[in-house]
């Protein structure tokens, strides 16, 4: 436990590292890319770029700081980062290398003086371990697990199918025939590139988007405009090549009882962790279950005439569709006003994922709709961000 004069110390930083802003974790980056450039093979460059790494950890950093009082609310947002982090392989030593470099930072910057540089370390001290040994938790849990592994595995791919004129779905099975470990619906897998046709190793985490089968595992992977492993996936990734693959990870999965109303909310690629969700109750769920789906256009429309599939296969399940253009149940956002009273709001559970902004904006929507927060899971591709 952390002392209450260590407490003290950092919680009266808060407003300093809300002052300085992302311009913190700038630094702390670029400090710790100079010295350590090795790890540009496992963090996201591209989310470097954009920014929204460095807003991800100001934002955890600031939360720390403002709530180390009262660690236990963290520790959900630990959980989603932990298994992350587990998707990366990420050891102790490299959370022994973000501690000096983020002292070195609030030291650069701020100049705060030695007692808030060590109450800081003794703060970032207690957090690294409580990742540490979460994470160490999890590894063995999947190492241990029939199928299960440590580290990544060889895999390879025996089925590319193009969902949409966006989407390529990419089935895969372990080089060494041996199982494989099984996943809970909705979440993700860590795939990692290595070619000589990219500057770095690039790490991603894919939605598993089918249900589990014991035998295989499959992807559906969005051609970004500017996605570097996305189209490296797409251009050069063929039947037969192979690709190194972290366990199944991933805070977020259906949890929803057999006689509960379910709803999935996605747009875009994010129908995929929804996919795999679907498929693994199709057959047990007794309750209504309602698919609400946004995209550009039909030709964006990924798995499409599957959906119409299983809607047409079950009496209880209700599909409906949102495009910007062409011929769809409703046009333009998704108004859910325009299916007011085809949901029992109150009582069911509902699954969200896609874009920050949409998952925003829905969950607006659902909150004056009276819908609990808690019947309000989501998942956000790429660092997390709270809706």
């Amino acid at each position: 436990m952390l002392s209450q004069s260590t407490i003290d110390i950092v919680k009266s930083t808060a407003p300093l590292i809300a002052e300085a802003g992302p311009s913190l974790t700038a630094h702390f980056y670029e400090r710790m890319f100079k010295h350590h450039p090795e790890l540009k093979d496992v963090f996201n460059i591209t989310h470097q770029e954009t920014g929204s790494q460095r807003e991800a950890l100001f934002n955890a950093v600031y939360g720390y700081a403002s709530n180390i009082d009262n660690i236990e609310v963290l520790l959900p947002v630990v959980e989603k980062i932990a298994q992350k982090h587990t998707s990366f392989n990420i050891t102790a030593d490299q959370y022994q290398i973000v501690g000096t470099h983020l002292l070195a930072t609030i030291d650069e910057l701020m100049n705060p003086g030695q007692a808030v540089l060590d109450a800081w370390a003794e703060a970032y001290g207690l957090l690294a371990n409580i990742f540490i040994n979460r994470e160490e938790e999890i590894y063995q849990q999947k190492e241990q697990e029939i199928g299960g592994w440590r580290g990544t595995r060889e895999f390879k791919v025996i089925e590319k199918t193009q969902e949409s004129n966006v989407i390529t779905s990419f089935v895969l099975t372990p080089v060494d025939g041996q199982p494989i470990i099984g996943y809970r619906p909705g979440q993700y897998i860590g795939v990692y590139l290595n070619s000589d046709k990219l500057e770095f190793q690039e790490i991603r985490q894919y939605s598993l988007s089918d249900a589990p089968n014991g035998n295989t595992y499959r992807i559906s992977v969005k051609r970004e405009d500017k996605g570097i492993a996305s189209n490296y996936l797409h251009t050069h990734v063929n039947l037969g090549d192979s690709v190194q693959l972290a366990a199944p990870a991933g805070d977020f999965f259906i949890t929803t009882e057999s006689n509960t109303p379910i709803a999935f909310i996605s747009a875009g690629v994010g129908l995929t962790p929804m996919l795999s969700m679907l498929e693994s109750i199709k057959e047990t769920h007794q309750a209504p279950i309602h698919w609400l789906h946004a995209t550009d256009n039909s030709e964006r429309h990924g798995f499409k005439a599957r959906l119409n599939e299983l809607t047409d296969s079950i009496t209880h399940l209700n599909q409906y569709s949102w495009y910007k253009d062409g011929e769809a149940d409703f046009n333009g956002l998704m108004d859910l006003s325009q299916i007011q009273n085809e949901l029992n709001w109150q009582e069911t559970d509902f699954y969200l994922c896609g874009p920050v902004v949409f998952m925003q904006y829905v969950a607006k929507q659902l909150v004056t709709l009276k819908v609990p927060e808690e019947n309000i899971h989501y998942e956000c591709f790429g660092p997390h961000k709270v809706l």
